[in-house]
């Protein structure tokens, strides 16, 4: 099954996205959710319109035999779990001091990569650990 490839990035209150594999898929919004939302909708349109449109779509996108993977920048993700991680929790996961973390959820900075894998890394084994509970 082919993937349709969708980096998200964030600014200080709004998200956007695009394709990067397929051209003519963006959208944009003031949450992450709205934006996926209208990716999904310029996605439809772009499909539905395709004889109108410029763009050259692949026929797995036409045949919707397709999965869709979303990569984030940090701040996007750090911003979209604000009201889920606290910054001491964040912390904890990461071994990134919290202002540093501050910087990276408002934009006020970029992570270096090393930062980024941190982030990532410890994103995954959260998700991992939470993968395995199970409750009785």
């Amino acid at each position: 099954m082919e993937k349709l490839v969708i980096e998200i990035g964030a600014s200080s209150n709004h998200f956007g996205g695009f394709a990067v594999n397929v051209d003519g898929v963006y959208g944009a919004g003031n949450t992450l959710d709205e934006c996926k939302t209208d990716i999904l909708e310029g996605l439809r349109l772009l499909i539905k319109n395709r004889e109108k449109s410029n763009c050259k779509i692949p026929k797995w996108l036409v045949d919707g035999e397709y999965e869709i993977e979303y990569r984030y920048d940090v701040q996007s993700i750090l911003s979209y779990y604000a009201n889920v991680f606290t910054k001491p929790a964040l912390e904890r996961l990461t071994g990134i001091n919290q202002k540093q973390l501050h910087h990276y959820a408002t934009g006020l900075k970029k992570p270096r990569e090393p930062q980024r894998k941190k982030i990532e890394q410890a994103l995954h084994r959260l998700g991992s650990e939470l993968m395995s509970v199970r409750f009785v």
